[in-house]
């Protein structure tokens, strides 16, 4: 099995947007302690008080889709996860 890794060469200036469901909040607290936790990992300030990431609870998965294209359009993230 061949495994691939990267890293962020600088995260300062990165503005990242998670958005997560509430419905079924057993597993999808523990999706984004994973993406949050990788994040960290890759050198991007996920403490409560950072500025460069927000956290964006939708009720269900038809909300996902369209909140995530809204902050998506909105230009303000470089990434939507």
């Amino acid at each position: 099995m061949v495994t691939f890794e990267g890293r962020f060469t600088d995260t300062a200036g990165l503005k990242i947007a998670v958005v997560v469901a509430r419905f079924n909040d057993l597993v999808t607290a523990k999706l984004l302690s994973g993406c949050l936790d990788c994040l960290a990992r890759h050198g991007v300030d996920t403490s409560a008080t950072s500025s460069q990431l927000d956290v964006a609870w939708v009720p269900g998965s038809f909300e996902l889709p369209l909140v995530s294209q809204r902050l998506a359009q909105s230009g303000r993230y470089q990434v939507v996860i």
